[in-house]
């Protein structure tokens, strides 16, 4: 790593560097309202021109949305773009009628009419809202913000950080690339942008003392890009994964977050007093610095590996004789599509699926115009092999309920809403069927969602 580099990932026409900017700004409890609107943000370095965004409450990323478990949480979204929208509580057991998929549990939010969401915060956690229509574009443009639900007995730390990854592709005048859901992003890994920020900037900056033990909560809010995060200066335990807590602290020296994915991790602050600690991106062009704590001010003393978080109340995984649902990756460039594909029931030769925007299958069906990929009764125990025969990566994602992996030998991996699955590779998931209605399941690269890789299961 070096932590010298603060360019980043430089723009066309060489954007470089970043500004220092006051952190998240922290919206009112109870009773939040979120207005989606266009807003300029100054997300490249102060000599070039504000971005043009659509924004919740004219801020990228949107207000954090703070509760107590065991609350009732409500918010209002009012819609002040030009085109449909909602919200989706990203990883919440909420129900149905509250899951923002248009379509599906609501109807769209229309320009200028407002939804209201109301639900019980059954889980602590770190979780993310963004918007469920025309998802590549919204939340390309700025329209993603955390909700955190605070546990009742938090972790002894000294300061808590919420970090936004995300990353944009801008033009020489830092605007957004104007064009989205192009035929090459949506066959191939997606919208993948060429400027990185944390909450919003091209590096944080902080400053604290050696020895400092820190609570990071980490959310991709990215479309397509699977960050992969190093730590300098800095001794981590991962504690949660996807807002559930791990049965036992783990030591990471590297962090993998798919689109969609969140980590709440411990950090105590190692580096000597006078020098650097750096959160890096590990990019195919190097490591970039995106957050750069200046170590100084009086040690604190050197603290023993953290304890659990309290867990949540999950469902008891009964895997002997569950029913197996295999889903199959299909298409995209390189590999393609079966010669026929059911498509809003009926089957389409290769090329009309290709006219229509469509390049990606699960088990030979594009989108979810169709039969669930899964029917469970309520309470069932259902296992999902699944396996990758593409050539990129999908971050698969599945509302309203957790699961956990199924790992080679039977055992079982953390608790999940969104797993990274990579070329080539077969993953196994099981999840228990406690919430009713239809749900979701998809890949949260939103370009590859949008164009095939979206289905559903009904429970109940």
């Amino acid at each position: 790593m070096d932590p010298t580099r603060r360019d980043v990932m430089a723009l066309v026409g060489g954007l470089a560097g970043a500004q220092v900017v006051p952190g998240l700004a922290w919206a009112g409890a109870p009773g939040h309202s979120l207005t989606a609107a266009p807003a300029e943000v100054q997300l490249a370095p102060g000599d070039y021109p504000k971005t043009r965004v659509w924004a919740y409450g004219g801020q990228v990323p949107g207000p954090v949305l703070r509760q107590q478990q065991g609350e009732m949480f409500e918010a209002r979204l009012v819609n002040g773009l030009e085109q449909e929208t909602t919200v989706h509580w990203h990883g919440l057991r909420l129900p149905n009628a509250m899951d923002g998929v248009p379509g599906m549990t609501q109807a769209a939010v229309r320009p200028g009419e407002s939804f209201d969401y109301r639900f019980a915060l059954r889980d602590a956690g770190t979780f993310w809202y963004h918007p469920h229509a025309n998802s590549l574009e919204q939340i390309s443009r700025g329209l993603a913000g955390v909700l955190v639900v605070d546990e009742a007995e938090p972790p002894e730390v000294d300061a808590e950080e919420i970090l936004v990854l995300d990353d944009w592709r801008l033009t020489e005048d830092a605007q957004l690339h104007p064009e989205f859901g192009n035929r090459h992003d949506m066959s191939h890994a997606g919208r993948l942008g060429n400027y990185i920020t944390v909450n919003g900037v091209g590096e944080m900056r902080r400053s604290y003392p050696r020895g400092t033990r820190l609570r990071l909560r980490v959310v991709n809010a990215a479309t397509a890009r699977v960050f992969r995060l190093v730590f300098q200066g800095m001794k981590a335990w991962t504690v949660a994964l996807d807002a559930m807590p791990v049965e036992r602290p783990e030591r990471v020296e590297q962090l993998e977050l798919g689109p969609a994915q969140r980590a709440d991790l411990i950090v105590d602050i190692t580096a000597e007093t006078g020098e650097e600690a750096v959160i890096g991106s590990v990019e195919r062009d190097g490591t970039y610095a995106t957050v750069a704590v200046s170590v100084d001010g009086a040690e604190q003393a050197v603290r023993e590996a953290p304890q659990a978080l309290p867990p949540n109340d999950l469902p008891v995984l009964v895997l002997k004789d569950a029913r197996q649902v295999p889903l199959v990756m299909q298409g995209g460039a390189m590999r393609g599509l079966p010669e026929q594909v059911m498509w809003k029931g009926s089957k389409m030769e290769v090329w009309a699926l290709y006219e229509a925007g469509q390049f990606w299958a699960f088990n030979g069906q594009a989108g979810m115009d169709g039969a669930p990929l899964i029917e469970a009764a309520l309470g069932e125990t259902v296992r999902v092999p699944m396996e990758n025969r593409t050539a990129f990566s999908h971050s698969m994602h599945l509302h309203g309920q957790h699961f956990r992996e199924v790992l080679p030998g039977g055992g079982l991996g953390p608790w999940r809403d969104t797993l990274v699955i990579h070329p080539d590779e077969s993953r196994e998931i099981a999840f228990v069927a406690e919430n009713p209605g239809d749900w979701m399941f998809h890949c949260h690269m939103a370009a590859h969602q949008m164009s095939g890789m979206m289905n559903w299961i009904r429970v109940g």
